[in-house]
Parts: C-alpha cells; structure tokens; sequence
C-alpha cells in the first residue's frame, strides 16, 4: 500500500516535472525570439543612425554653400552700392551701362530668391528630420528597454524553474531511496505474510476438519432429538423466549421514567390553566361577589371544576405504564399492556376538552360583546378562540395515534408491523404541534393580559388571576416543548427497539402468543435454576460462601435501597398533590378574606359617614326581610337616632369582625401547612439523594467485588482447564 501512494506521487511529480519542462522549452523560445526582436530593432536604429549621418552631411554641405552664396550676394551688394553713385555722375553718358546694371541686378535678384527659397526649404526639411529622428529614437529607446526589461523576467522565471526543477529532482531522488528502502522492508513482510497465510490455511484446514466433525455430531443429535422445526412457523416460533436484553429493558425503564416525569409537569400545568380559568370565569367580565354571573359562565365554570377528575387519571396511567416495565420483562407494543389503559385516559380528557370547548368559546364571545371591550382586546380573544380549537384537534390527533399504538397489545390485527415506524413518527409530529399550539396560547394570552390590565376595571384579583394563567401556560408551553425534544431524539431507538423479539419471524403473532412467551421465559429462568450445578472444588468453600453472602446481602440492599427509591418517589408524588391542595385552599381563602374585608370596609364607611339614608337602610335590612328592600329605597326617611339599629350594627360588625379572626386563623393555619408540606418534601428530596448517592457507592463497591469474583473465577476455570489437559495427556 505504501509502495503504490510512493509511486503514485512519484508519477504526480513526474508528471509535474514534464509540465513544467514544456513550460522552460516555451519561455526559452519567447525568450529566443525577443532577443531576436531585439537584435533587429538594434540593426534598425544603426540605419536610422547612418541616414541621420547622411543628412546632416548633407545639412553641412548645404550650410557650406548657402554661405558661400550670402558672401556672394554681400559682394553683389557692394558692388551695386559702389556702381550706383558712378550711375548718378554718368547719368546722362552711361545709358547703355546702366541698362546693363539693371538687367544683371535682376538676374541677381532671381538668383538669390531662388537661393533664398532652396535655403529655406532644406531648412524646413532638416527640422522635419531632425525631429522624425528624436521620435524614432525615443521609441526605440523606450521599446529597447521594456524588452530589456521583459528579458530579464524571463530569465528571472527561468531561473526560479531552474531552481525548483532541481529541487525537485532532488526530492524525486530521495523519495526514489526511501521507496527503495521501503519497498525492501515490504518484501520482508510479504514474506512473513506468506509464511503466517501457510500457517493459516494450516490451522483453517484443521478447523475445517473439526467443525466438519462436530457439524455431523449436532446434525445426528437434531435428527434423533429435535422432533420438529418451530422457526418455519411464525406461529410457534412467537412463543420462543428471545434472548434477554436487560440493557434494553433498563433503557426502556429509564425513557419510561423520563416520559413519566414529563407528564406529570403536563397534568400538573393543565390543572393549573383550567383551575385559574374557573376561578377567572367568577371575577370577569362580571365579578361574582357582587353581581350574578351568566348562566352560560356557571355551566362553564361546573365543567372546569371536574377538570382533576379528567386530568389526574393521565398521570396514573403513565405510573401504571412505568410500573408495567421491569428488568424481567420483554417490552414491545404486543407486551404493553398498560398502554391501552393510558390512550381510555386520554380520550376521556378528550371528550372533557370537547365539552368545554363551545363553553369557552361563547364564553370569549361573551367578553367581546362587554361594554369595556376595545377592538385589541377583541382580536385577541378571536385568535385564542382559535387557539382552543387548534388545541383540541391536536390533543385529538396525539389520541389517535396513541390508540393505534394501544392497538397490538388487544388485537392482533389492529395495526401491522410495517405500520409502527410511521405512527411513532406521527406521534412526534403531534407533539411539534401541541407545542406549537401553547406557544401561540401564551403569546396571545400575555397580549391579552397587558390590554385587561390597562383598563380602568381592572382589579388587582383578575390581575393576579390572569398572572396564575400566564404562568400555567408558560409551563405547559415548556413541558410540551421538552416531551416534542425527548420523542424526537428516542423515535429511532423505539422503531429499532421493535425488531426485540423472537427471531426468524415478524414478531409477536397476537397479544395471547406474547403473554405465553413470558410464562415460558419465566419457567426458563427457573429451570435454568434448578439445573445449576454446584461449584467445583477447585475454590475453597469457605471463600465461595462468603462471596454467596456478599451476593445475596448486595442485592437485598439493592432490592431494598429499589423499593425505599419506590417509597420515596410515591411520598413525593403525594406530598405534590397535598401541596397543591392547600395551595388551592390558600388561595380560596385568600379570596374570601378579601371579600370579608371589602364587606366590612363598606360597613364602616356606611356608619361613619353619618347621613341617614344609609342608618335608615341598613335598619330595615335588619329588621324587615329581604322582599321589603324596594320599599325602604323608594322612602326618604327622616334623620333616627335609634338604640336597636345601633345594636344591630354593632352586632354585625362582631360578627365580621369574628369571621375576619377565623378566616386570618385559617390563612395561618394553611400557611403553617404549606411550610411543613414545604419543609417534609426538602427532607424528603435530601434524605433521597443521600440514598441514591449511598446506593450507587453500595453499587459500585458490589460491583468492584463482582468483577474481582469474575477474574477469580475466570482463572479458576483456566487452571481448571490446565489441570483437566494435563490429566487427558496423562
């Protein structure tokens, strides 16, 4: 393996190298050719030069003769500056001579202008050439020096590629010696490789031959013994005991207690959210201390008030479903039996939330068509109307499913196999969606309750009782968000953990084949039992009974710290409803006393404001009955000072003020129980986890004892086996 990566990145290289070869033949020929370039632009500017040469030649020949010529016409000059005063004195006698004067003056004067002009113009072509030179030249210069330039890149990237090909090769030559070197070792291991196959196939044919031996040995033991084949009939083969998987069973326990804990947190949030929404129903939109509430309300509110009947029972039947698993058990959807009473429960909540929900609607119907309603406050009591149905249909959704789940342990046919993984995964789904679904309950409901607070009616009871409402539907939102995440992460392990069965065969043919599968497992485990042999005497007695006491007192102490864990866990479970209770009781209590105060605040008020409307009212109350009310209100009495109606007043208000004595009695009394309840569940909580912590270190010491039984015990057996070998040899 080695080898073949080395002469694969060998061959990269090499590969690589050739690239790079044709890449320097390439840029030598660019190289080559702008020399080439070169050289003929340094040939073009040598001519430029030599014409430049030729015509300044010929501009110094031309400076020579045109400065002949101006000497010349300087002569010409002095000769006609020195003919014209002659002219003057022989005017009259040299006509002839001056006609001759003027005739060689005019070929003169034509001969110079022509010079002149000639003059001129090789002036003009001199300039021109002049100045075509300078530009030629700059751009040969400028030209001869970028290729200047450019030359020495090429060379500079020649030379780095000079530089990496011999680095290269230097590299390729020393991993050429390491392969070598290493393709040598390999060929010692092939040896030793071929060596080790030789005594393979040895050792495999004499496998071979012995396994053939004991093949012919089980295969005549079956024929004489086993009278028929079970595993081709799925029938026979469902009442097989599988193999015991107690990891399985523990991780089963263990998501079943999991799940337990979450529907508690769930049953304890409903009886929250429909005990707050009673008690809200009694204070809004109308207050029933002081005015009668709707009939539709007071049927609403009955309803509500049967929601621990309805609620509790989920709770049990997911304890009864726990308690079903046990480390004995094969647990499977034909074997859960509890199941089915787990989905009665839920479907009577059900029903009560289907009961209550054309209640509840009217009921938010009711609060919109308040005179104190804004048009905020209306659409949010539209989309929790909503919600409510969203609610039901989902609760509806997770019981269908769940029954079909139940379906296995009752029926046989009731649900296929196939059929279990998609279930789960609807049930997870339903779960999404519950949590879904609070989450909207508890965004609107928060909305609604910073509108209510914001009205001027508001009193401070609806206030703390939408507070206790918001706070229910937070928790529930929390719990069905944790169970969603919990069945999400576990729904793989339950669509494997069905396949736990018998093998060979699609399962469990009916809940009957799984039930007998169990009373078979059972006399199994104790006929393995009863053929127990006893130990040998290779290990002392003494030491073999006191390991069988360390055994049996560690797993009575496990099996007491298990139902002391038991105990504890059901105290708590109880010592939680007793707390609710008085919570509930507080609470009430809590109401009346503020009733009470409220009634006799509005006594003293009424006495003390000294105006006889009210002495003379409250004197007929007490004397008349209640149907002579309307009566005493149409009269306008005169001012009384009477002795009785003093007495009564001053009776009523003992009265009061006993039952504000009693009612502060009971609100003691009922805080005083809350703290033990309080104080009894810490201790219970503490003296709890000092027993766990003292059991899993009794678990771990047992545990250490064990594994150093098992070592004795496995060389007991080794040197059990040597002295066995060694007697045969004999």
């Amino acid at each position: 393996m080695a080898s073949a990566e080395l002469q694969g990145k060998y061959q990269k290289l090499a590969q690589e190298y050739s690239k790079l070869r044709a890449q320097n033949q390439v840029l030598k020929k660019g190289v080559v050719d702008e020399q080439a370039n070169s050289a003929a632009l340094k040939e073009q500017l040598k001519m430029k030069d030599q014409s430049l040469r030729k015509l300044q030649q010929e501009m110094d020949s031309l400076t020579f003769r045109n400065l002949q010529l101006a000497k010349r016409v300087e002569l010409l000059q002095d000769e006609l500056a020195l003919s014209e005063p002659r002219g003057k004195k022989n005017k009259k006698s040299g006509e002839s001579s001056s006609q001759l004067s003027q005739e060689q003056k005019s070929v003169f004067d034509e001969d110079l202008q022509k010079k002149i002009e000639e003059n001129e113009r090789l002036h003009i072509q001199f300039f021109e050439a002049d100045e075509q030179h300078k530009h030629v030249e700059a751009e040969l210069r400028s030209r001869l020096a970028t290729l200047e330039m450019e030359a020495a890149q090429h060379q500079a990237v020649v030379d780095g590629l000079t530089r990496k090909y011999m680095e290269t090769i230097e590299k390729l030559q020393n991993d050429k010696a390491k392969l070598e070197v290493k393709s040598q070792t390999l060929e010692k291991e092939a040896k030793e490789c071929r060596l080790r196959t030789e005594e393979c196939q040895l050792q495999l044919k004499n496998l071979h031959e012995d396994l053939s031996s004991r093949l012919e040995e089980s295969l005549s033991v079956i024929n004489e013994k086993v009278p028929f084949n079970d595993t081709k009939y799925s029938q026979y083969n469902a009442l097989n005991v599988p193999v015991h998987n107690r990891r399985h069973q523990l991780k089963m326990r263990d998501i079943a207690g999991q799940a337990l804990a979450f529907v508690q947190d769930l049953v304890k949030g409903l009886l929250n959210f429909h005990t707050y929404t009673e008690q809200r129903i009694q204070i809004f939109p109308v207050d029933s201390a002081i005015d009668t509430i709707s009939p539709l309300n007071q049927k609403f509110s009955q309803y509500l008030h049967e929601n621990a009947s309805y609620v509790r029972p989920l709770e049990e039947g997911m304890l009864h479903l726990f308690e079903s698993i046990t480390e004995d058990t094969v647990t499977v959807l034909e074997t859960t039996v509890k199941l089915k009473t787990f989905s009665e429960h839920l479907t009577s909540y059900i029903c009560f939330l289907r009961k209550i929900l054309p209640y509840q609607l009217k009921s938010l119907e009711e609060e919109c068509e308040a005179s104190l309603c804004t048009s905020a406050l209306r659409a949010r009591n539209l989309e929790l109307s909503q919600d409510m149905k969203k609610m039901t249909a989902v609760f509806e959704k997770l019981q269908t499913y769940i029954s079909l789940l139940a379906l296995p342990s009752m029926e046989p046919d009731g649900l296929l196999r196939t059929n279990y993984g998609s279930v789960l995964t609807n049930v997870g789904a339903a779960l999404h969606g519950f949590h879904d679904v609070m989450k909207d309950i508890s965004k609107h409901y928060s909305q609604k309750a910073t509108i209510e607070h914001e009205l001027p009616t508001a009193t401070q009871k609806l206030i703390t009782t939408n507070d206790c409402i918001l706070s229910s539907v937070v928790a529930l939102t929390n719990g069905a968000g944790k169970i969603a995440s919990f069945f999400s992460n576990n729904v793989d392990y339950f669509i494997a953990s069905l396949s736990y069965g018998p093998k060979t065969a699609s399962g469990f043919i009916s809940p009957l084949s799984a039930e007998c599968m169990l009373q078979y497992k059972k006399k199994a485990a104790a006929y393995m039992k009863a053929l127990r042999k006893p130990l040998l005497e290779s290990v002392p007695y003494e030491e073999a009974l006191a390991n069988r006491r360390v055994l049996l007192s560690s797993t009575e102490s496990r099996e007491g710290l298990a139902q002391q864990v038991q105990q504890s866990l059901e105290k708590i479970s109880k010592l939680e409803q007793e707390k609710e209770h008085w919570m509930l009781e507080a609470q009430l209590a809590k109401i009346k006393l503020e009733k009470e105060n409220q009634r006799t605040a509005d006594k003293l008020k009424s006495t003390s404001s000294g105006q006889a409307v009210g002495v003379a009212q409250e004197g007929a109350a007490v004397v008349t009955a209640a149907g002579q009310e309307d009566a005493s209100a149409k009269a306008v009495p005169e001012p009384v000072h009477s002795t009785s109606l003093c007495r009564a007043l001053s009776k009523r208000l003992a009265l009061a003020e006993k039952s504000k004595e009693a009612l502060a009695e009971e609100m003691k009394v009922a805080s005083q129980n809350i703290s033990r309840l309080q104080d009894e569940l810490t201790t219970t909580k503490r003296s709890y986890e000092d027993q766990l912590s003292m059991m899993s270190d009794h678990l771990c010491s047992m545990n250490e004892t064990l594994s150093k039984q098992r070592e004795e015990i496995d060389t007991l057996k080794m040197s059990s086996k040597g002295n066995s070998k060694k007697n045969k040899s004999r």
